[in-house]
C-alpha cells in the first residue's frame, strides 16, 4: 500500500484532529453532537441527511460560491459521502481514501486501495465505494475486493486489514463500514454472482470477525422453509451494499437485502426470507430480532437495500418511531422500527407489479403483471429493475415529515428465461431476458421530489427531462434540498416548492452525497463529482460527461 504525505507542515494541523471520538460522543447524533464534524454515513445514524445549520439558506444562498476543489484521481465513479473531523475532509473511492485540509482542500494524506487488475470483472454495477467511518482516531474504509481496512486519522497508515470474502466468487463492498459499540460492521455485494449475503461484525481495535449474520438461512432455521428443501440457499443473493442506520436507544441496526439469486424465481419458489427485505440486528451479536419482507418471492431484481432512515411522524395525531424506506419495487413503505410492524405502503412513481400493502396481513397486494411474468410471459414492468429509487440516498426533514430524494421513472422488457441458469463461481447468475423499453422523450427520465411518507404522495416534484438525477439528497433547516445530475449540475431546491434556486456546474456526473457542515463558525457544503457507476442515460452521456473524480466545497462569498 502507499501513502503520500504533503510535508511536515501536516503535522500540526492534524494534531488538533487527533481526539478520538467515543461512543458516547457517536450516540449524541451519529455526530459527536457538533456541527463541525461529519462522522458517520447518512450525517448521523439515524441517516436523515438533514442538518439545522441555516447560514446558507433561500435568501443567502445566492452568493454560494466554490471556495476549493481537489482532484481525487479517479476514473471510476464517485459515489462516496465526504466525512469531516476536526478540519479534516476525508474521502473515498474505489482508488483511495484521500485526507484534505477543510479550509484549503490540501491533501494531508492519500492511501491507495491496491487490488487485482480481475477484479472488475466479477464486479456488477461499476467500481464504487461509498465512503468511510470515523472513530476513535481511525479511518475505517472497504475496498472492492473484499477487505476491510483500519487507517490512523493523523498520518494515513494502515492498522490493520481483514478479508471478509474472496472476491473470485463474485463478492465484493462497495458501501461504508458503521461502527458501533466497538463494532466495525460491514455488508457486502455480489448478487448477480450467487453469493450467499451476509453482514459482518468485526472488533474496531484489531479487525478479528465478532460474528457473521447470513441473510439467507440454512437448514437448521426458521426461515429455510420459505427456501426450497436443498442447498438453493448457498447462492440466494440477499447482499447488504448499502450501510445500516442505527437507533441507540433500541440497540437495532437496519440493513436492507437485496435481490435473490439467480434472479429468476423458478430456481427458487418460494418466499425465500431475507432476500428483498429488512433486518433489524443486535450490533454486538448479529442477532436477526425482526425483519420485513420488501418484495416476497423476488424475480424482478428489486434489490432491498435502499437506505432505511429513522425518524418520528405524526400519525393519527401521535408521534411514533418510525422507519421509512422507499423501494426499488416502487413503494414507500413506513415500520414501525421496534417491532416491525408495517404501517404504509404505498406507490411512490408508476408501479405496475403491485398496488401496495395489505396492511392486515403486511404483505404486497401483486397485479396481473406479477402473475403473468411468473408464469414465464414477457410483460412491460414499471419500475424497471433499476427501480423508482436506487441507491442514491434520501433526505428527511424531521420538521416537515417531508422525504426528498431523485425518482426514476423507466419501463423494462422483462421475462424469466426457460431454462434455468447454471451456477459458476464469479459468473453472472440471472436467468431472466430484460431490456428497457424505448423512452418518450417528451416524458421524464424521472423527478426531484418531496414525498410524504405515509402515502407516497409528491408535495411536488421537478420534472428531469434532459438526464436523470442519480445524486443523493441533502436537506437543511435553511429551507434548501442539495442534489445533482447526470450532467454536473450540483443545485439547491427550495424545500417547499421544487424551484432552483442555485446551481454550478461540476467537471463531471454528480451521482454522490453532499453533506454539509461548519468549520471556524462558517458552513460549507462539499460534494464529489465524478460520473460512474450503474447509472441510467449511459448513451446521452458518453463523450459528453467524462469521469473525473473531484471534491467541490463551497462557502458564502463574503
Amino acid at each position: 500500500m502507499k501513502r503520500i504525505i504533503a510535508g511536515v507542515a501536516m503535522w500540526a494541523l492534524l494534531a488538533v484532529g487527533a481526539q478520538a471520538q467515543t461512543q458516547r460522543d457517536l450516540t449524541m447524533d451519529g455526530n459527536g453532537g457538533s456541527t463541525d464534524n461529519v462522522l458517520t454515513y447518512g450525517m448521523g445514524y439515524h441517516q436523515q441527511r438533514y442538518s439545522k445549520l441555516t447560514q446558507i439558506n433561500k435568501d443567502t444562498v445566492k452568493r454560494l460560491v466554490p471556495v476549493w476543489s481537489t482532484s481525487l484521481f479517479n476514473e471510476h465513479g464517485e459515489q462516496g459521502q465526504p466525512f469531516v473531523h476536526d478540519g479534516t475532509l476525508y474521502a473515498a473511492n474505489v482508488r483511495r481514501v484521500v485526507a484534505m485540509d477543510v479550509g484549503t482542500g490540501r491533501i494531508k494524506w492519500n492511501f491507495d486501495l491496491d487490488w487485482d487488475p480481475a477484479v472488475p470483472r466479477v464486479v456488477c454495477c461499476g467500481l464504487n465505494n461509498r465512503g468511510v467511518a470515523l472513530f476513535d482516531g481511525k479511518v475505517y474504509v472497504s475496498s472492492i475486493d473484499a477487505y476491510v481496512y483500519a487507517l490512523d486519522a493523523k498520518s494515513g497508515k494502515q492498522l490493520w486489514k481483514t478479508k471478509i470474502a474472496e472476491w473470485k466468487e463474485g463478492y465484493s463492498i462497495t458501501s461504508a463500514p458503521s461502527v458501533v459499540n466497538g463494532i466495525v460492521m460491514s455488508g457486502m455485494t455480489g448478487g448477480e454472482f450467487g453469493v450467499r449475503g451476509f453482514v459482518v461484525g468485526l472488533d474496531a481495535q484489531t479487525g478479528k470477525e465478532v460474528w457473521r449474520r447470513h441473510t439467507t438461512p440454512d437448514p437448521t432455521e426458521k426461515a429455510y422453509a420459505t427456501w426450497p428443501q436443498d442447498d438453493s440457499y448457498k447462492r440466494g443473493g440477499a447482499s447488504t451494499w448499502i450501510t445500516g442506520s442505527y437507533d441507540p436507544e433500541l440497540d437495532l441496526s437496519y440493513w436492507g437485502t437485496s435481490n435473490g439469486g439467480p434472479w429468476t424465481w423458478k430456481a427458487r419458489p418460494g418466499d425465500n426470507l431475507w432476500v428483498a427485505s429488512v433486518i433489524a440486528i443486535r450490533p454486538k451479536t448479529g442477532e436477526i430480532v425482526w425483519h420485513y419482507q420488501w418484495t416476497p418471492a423476488e424475480t424482478y431484481d428489486f434489490d432491498g437495500n435502499n437506505e432505511n432512515v429513522l425518524g418520528e411522524l405524526t400519525i393519527n395525531g401521535k408521534k411514533r418511531k418510525v422507519l421509512m424506506h422507499a423501494d426499488r419495487n416502487g413503494l414507500m413503505y413506513v415500520l414501525d422500527r421496534a417491532t416491525g410492524e408495517v404501517l404504509a405502503g404505498n406507490p411512490y412513481v408508476k408501479t405496475n407489479w403491485a398496488t401496495g400493502v395489505d396492511l392486515k396481513t403486511g404483505r404486497v397486494v401483486e397485479t396481473d403483471v406479477a402473475r403473468r411474468l411468473r408464469a414465464g410471459e414477457q410483460v412491460e414492468l414499471e419500475p424497471r429493475w433499476t427501480g423508482g429509487k436506487n441507491w442514491m440516498p434520501m433526505a428527511f426533514n424531521p420538521v416537515t415529515e417531508r422525504l426528498y430524494f431523485s425518482m426514476l421513472e423507466e419501463t423494462a422488457i422483462y421475462q424469466l428465461n426457460k431454462d434455468l441458469p447454471v451456477y459458476k463461481p464469479g459468473e453472472r447468475y440471472t436467468g431472466v431476458s430484460n431490456t428497457t423499453k424505448e423512452r418518450d422523450k417528451s416524458q421524464p427520465w424521472g423527478y426531484w421530489g418531496a414525498v410524504l411518507p405515509m402515502t407516497g404522495k409528491p408535495v411536488w416534484r421537478t420534472p428531469l427531462v434532459d438526464l436523470p438525477s442519480w445524486s443523493g439528497a441533502m436537506v437543511t433547516a435553511g429551507g434548501l434540498v442539495f442534489t445533482g445530475n447526470n450532467a454536473g449540475d450540483f443545485v439547491a431546491l427550495d424545500e417547499a416548492s421544487g424551484k432552483i434556486l442555485w446551481q454550478f456546474k461540476t467537471s463531471s456526473g454528480v451521482n454522490s452525497q453532499p453533506v454539509t457542515y461548519t468549520y471556524k463558525g462558517k458552513q460549507y457544503v462539499s460534494v464529489l463529482s465524478g460520473l460512474g457507476g450503474g447509472t441510467s442515460s449511459k448513451r446521452e452521456t458518453a463523450g459528453k460527461v467524462l469521469p473525473a473524480g473531484t471534491v467541490w466545497t463551497f462557502a458564502l462569498m463574503d
